[in-house]
């Protein structure tokens, strides 16, 4: 008898050992997910050094801004970088043009579509005309995305996380009850 109730407490402990492996490792990858979005919002404004700020090719930078469909009004980082370095003014008209070029490729249909499938905001810098068949073509992509989205999630072998009662997480109140 001793040795049936020893092993079922070694079962008891081995489950609280793997419970608390999968806590600490939900609570890790939690954290890594944090931090690399905290990154990536660093990376996304890269700070100009002073030589890029006198001897860049701003109807470059500018078409590389349209491309990733900033805003005019971006600019003004480009300007507040470049204000302590002597002799270095952005050119705003050269960056504009570029910007214009670079906004012919991201507005189109195909590249709204595919910023939407693939889970990115719609910038509002388009033109007005044909807006309509851009943000249609965006619904379309970010409707596959959420769908494909909420089927992964549910694919899980732990949809609702772990613990909590029936199963939920203590943060998730199935169809939106609070039983």
């Amino acid at each position: 008898m001793s040795s049936f109730f020893e092993m079922a407490s070694m079962s008891s402990i081995s489950s609280l050992l793997v419970s608390s492996t999968k806590q600490k490792t939900a609570i890790s990858l939690s954290l890594i997910g944090a931090l690399a979005l905290v990154l990536s919002g660093c990376a996304t404004t890269q700070a100009l050094t002073p030589e890029q700020c006198q001897s860049s090719n701003w109807q470059d930078v500018g078409y590389a801004d349209g491309l990733q469909g900033r805003s005019g009004a971006y600019f003004g980082q480009y300007a507040n970088q470049c204000a302590s370095v002597v002799g270095a003014t952005p050119n705003r008209v050269l960056w504009e043009q570029g910007r214009q070029q670079g906004l012919k490729s991201y507005c189109t249909e195909l590249n709204a579509y595919k910023l939407g499938r693939e889970g990115y905001d719609w910038q509002p810098v388009c033109p007005l005309e044909g807006i309509e068949k851009l943000e249609e073509a965006y619904s379309q992509g970010r409707y596959y995305y959420i769908r494909q989205r909420d089927l992964d999630y549910l694919r899980s072998p732990y949809p609702f996380g772990y613990g909590g009662r029936f199963g939920y997480s203590p943060f998730y109140s199935p169809f939106g009850y609070g039983w």
